[in-house]
């Protein structure tokens, strides 16, 4: 895999490999507000997936085909990538051929996929059909981040809300 300059930044790429290997995942974070609408730009991927041993033995399989290295740690840090190292862990901040990935099994002020799943919607986006994090998920993922990225994202979904509400 060639070295990354967040320039290979290609999530039509990541959704149609994860679909492909029949991965069990939900859009959010900056590209979720995006689609839902937001103006912020975003350079990386972020999913929600579920835990279960089958969806996380196919999203291993997903990100072998990738080339997915952990980003920021070094070359010799031994990581193996398979279903008992995705179970293990929870969050994983990903460098792949498509770019930047994150995978996260419990983002922030969740409880993973099955609460996250209850209000998604399917959307069709880059010639795929997919989950899509609901707006008040993206905004209670937000607010329990709290960074101060999210605290200005917040602003932004927060009248995002209230023009789709005025809209009504």
């Amino acid at each position: 895999m060639a070295e990354s300059n967040r320039t290979d930044f290609q999530p039509a790429a990541v959704v149609e490999r994860l679909n492909r290997h029949g991965v069990k995942y939900i859009v959010i974070g900056g590209l979720a507000a995006a689609l839902r609408g937001s103006p912020t730009i975003t350079l990386d991927v972020d999913i929600c997936y579920e835990r279960a041993r089958d969806n996380l033995e196919r999203l291993a399989s997903s990100l072998t085909e990738a080339h997915a290295q952990l980003r920021g740690a070094p070359s010799s840090l031994p990581f193996r990538l398979d279903a008992q190292s995705l179970l293990l862990g929870d969050h994983f901040t990903l460098e792949t051929d498509d770019g930047p990935l994150d995978i996260l099994a419990t983002p922030s002020g969740t409880q993973g996929y099955a609460d996250l799943a209850a209000n998604a919607d399917e959307v069709e986006a880059f010639g795929e059909t997919f989950l899509l994090a609901g707006l008040e998920d993206l905004i209670r993922m937000k607010r329990a981040a709290g960074r101060p990225k999210d605290r200005i994202e917040l602003e932004i979904l927060g009248a995002l809300r209230e023009e789709i509400d005025r809209l009504r």
